[in-house]
C-alpha cells in the first residue's frame, strides 16, 4: 500500500527538519535539510551549469561518510555562502565532526540563479547568504510552509513564479513501513505546463487535488511538443532533495539520486540544459531496512522520482504572484 504522509512534506520522514529564510526586498533566500543525527547522503548533477558546495565528498570513494545538513540557497555562487552560515551555527550546537579540539559540520549546498529578478542585490563587501543560512538552519522544524518560502521566494519557472514545494509517500517493503519524501526549489528555464494549457506535465502523479484536481490529457489529446527558448536569464535551475528512513550505503544513496533525477524530467520540460544547474541530493535517516537491497532499491528510486515530481508541481502551484512574475493560479489556474 502506498499513500502520502500526514503533513505530505518532507519532514513525513522521522528525523528530518526544514528551515527556510527570505530577505523579500532581495529577493532570494536559503533552505536548510537537516537531519537530528548524522546521515548516509549523495548527490546526482544533471545540470550544465551547476554551482555547488562539497558534493565531491559525498562521491562513494570519499572518506566523508555522513552530512549534518544540506542547503539549498538563491544567489548564484555568492548563495554558497549560506553553507558557512549553517556550519557556524552547527558548530556552536557541537554538531559536526570532532578532531581534537575542532568541530567540522558537512554541509553540501547548491545554488540556483536568482540574481536578476530585480530584487536588491547591492550588498557590498558581504553578501547576506551566511546570515540567511544562519537563520534558516536556526529555525529548522517539521511544519514548513511552501511557494514563497526560502530558495524558492525569488525563483521563476519557465516565465511564471517558481516556489519551494515539499511531498511525501508512506509504502509498505514487506514487514517495513518506509517513508520518503522531497522538498524542491523550482527556478527552471523549462516549463512546469503543458504548451497552452494550465495543465502540468507532473498532472499524472498527483495525489489527493494538491495540485487542485488536475485533467490528464486523453489519450487522443495532441501536445504541441514545440518550446519558445528565451535568453534563460533568472529562469534556470531546480534544486532537490529526497529524504528517507531507509538504511542506504552511500552507493545506493547515489543510485536512488539517480533515479529520483527522472522526477525533474516527469515535471519540467526542457530539463537538464546547458543553462540548468539541476542538482538533487540524497538523504538516508537508517531506520528501516529495506526487504531486499536490489527491488527494494529499485522501488525506493522509483517512488522517490514521482515524489520529486510532486513536489516541483506543488512548488509552482502554492506560490502566489511577487515582483512582478504571476503565479500559477492568478494566471494560469483558468486557461483551457
Amino acid at each position: 500500500m502506498i499513500k502520502i504522509g500526514e503533513k505530505n512534506l518532507i519532514t513525513d520522514v522521522p528525523g528530518i527538519k526544514v528551515g527556510n529564510a527570505q530577505n523579500e526586498d532581495l529577493r532570494s533566500g536559503v533552505t536548510v535539510v537537516k537531519p537530528d543525527e548524522p546521515a548516509v547522503a549523495s548527490v546526482d548533477v544533471r545540470g550544465g551549469g551547476p554551482g555547488s558546495r562539497e558534493t565531491e565528498a559525498l562521491n562513494s570513494d570519499c572518506l566523508v561518510d555522513v552530512v549534518h545538513a544540506v542547503v539549498l540557497s538563491g544567489g548564484s555562487a555568492y548563495g554558497l555562502d549560506a553553507a558557512g552560515g549553517v556550519m557556524s551555527y552547527l558548530a556552536k550546537q557541537k554538531i559536526g565532526f570532532q578532531l581534537e579540539d575542532a568541530i567540522i559540520p558537512i554541509v553540501p549546498s547548491a545554488i540556483l540563479f536568482d540574481l536578476l529578478n530585480g530584487g536588491d542585490k547591492s550588498w557590498g563587501d558581504v553578501s547576506p547568504y551566511a546570515a540567511l543560512g544562519h537563520k534558516a538552519v536556526s529555525q529548522c522544524d517539521t511544519n514548513f510552509k511552501l511557494g514563497n518560502q526560502g530558495a524558492g521566494i525569488g525563483a521563476v519557472a519557465g516565465g511564471i513564479k517558481g516556489g519551494l514545494g515539499s511531498a511525501s509517500f508512506v509504502y509498505d517493503d514487506e514487514d517495513n513501513e518506509i517513508t520518503i519524501g522531497a522538498i524542491a526549489a523550482v527556478n527552471s528555464m523549462g516549463s512546469v505546463t503543458m504548451p497552452g494549457s494550465s495543465v502540468m506535465w507532473a498532472a499524472p502523479f498527483e495525489q489527493n487535488n494538491e495540485l487542485g484536481g488536475q485533467k490528464v490529457p486523453r489519450e487522443n489529446d495532441h501536445i504541441n511538443l514545440d518550446y519558445a527558448f528565451e535568453l534563460p536569464v533568472g529562469k534556470n535551475t531546480t534544486l532537490a532533495i529526497v529524504a528517507t528512513d531507509a538504511i542506504l550505503t552511500k552507493p545506493q544513496a547515489r543510485r536512488v539520486a539517480i533515479m529520483a533525477q527522472d522526477g525533474l524530467a516527469r515535471a519540467i520540460r526542457p530539463i537538464h540544459s546547458p543553462f540548468d544547474g539541476d542538482s538533487l541530493f540524497v538523504i538516508s535517516t537508517g531506520r528501516q531496512n529495506l526487504s531486499d537491497p536490489i527491488t527494494g532499491l529499485a522501488k525506493l528510486g522509483m517512488l522517490a522520482a514521482d515524489c520529486v515530481a510532486r513536489a516541483i508541481a506543488r512548488g509552482v502551484y502554492e506560490a502566489k504572484s511577487f515582483a512582478g512574475f504571476e503565479s500559477y493560479q492568478s494566471l494560469l489556474a483558468k486557461k483551457v
